[in-house]
């Protein structure tokens, strides 16, 4: 993605628009008002000129991600160019990974049988047995 020369001062707004972490600049906006973005360790405000070498935490859904700024853009562009300019820090990445594979057993929790009605004395009473004769 070509970098026009009115590049050097970009909104952290529009940057997140352009690196398409919000699909439009008011939802950007919102969250950084919201207080959901932070710019360098300190909260941001939308008219922030973000710089190359940043760190940008934001929320992004339920997901908290935390990136460095690599380049500058105000054009929203194709998925893969947008990806350029910033870089997803290791923890971030970790701490991404950890939450899906979290979704992911809440997922197969979901799915495991569950009885239509309590159990009854007699039934209650089998499961305390074969708890105790399973037990290590």
């Amino acid at each position: 993605m070509a970098a026009p020369e009115d590049d050097k001062a970009v909104r952290i707004d529009k940057w997140l628009w352009a690196a398409r972490f919000y699909k439009t600049r008011s939802i950007a906006r919102q969250m950084i008002e919201g207080g959901k973005v932070d710019y360098n360790g300190s909260r941001a405000k939308p008219s922030r000129i973000v710089e190359i070498g940043a760190k940008i935490r934001l929320l992004q859904g339920n997901v908290r991600r935390e990136v460095e700024v690599l380049g500058l853009s105000t054009v929203r562009g194709p998925a893969k160019e947008a990806v350029l300019l910033y870089r997803e820090t290791e923890e971030s990445i970790k701490n991404r990974e950890r939450l899906a594979q979290m979704k992911e057993m809440e997922k197969l929790l979901a799915l495991a049988p569950r009885p239509d009605t309590r159990p009854n004395k007699k039934e209650r009473r089998a499961l305390i047995k074969l708890k105790q004769d399973n037990s290590f």
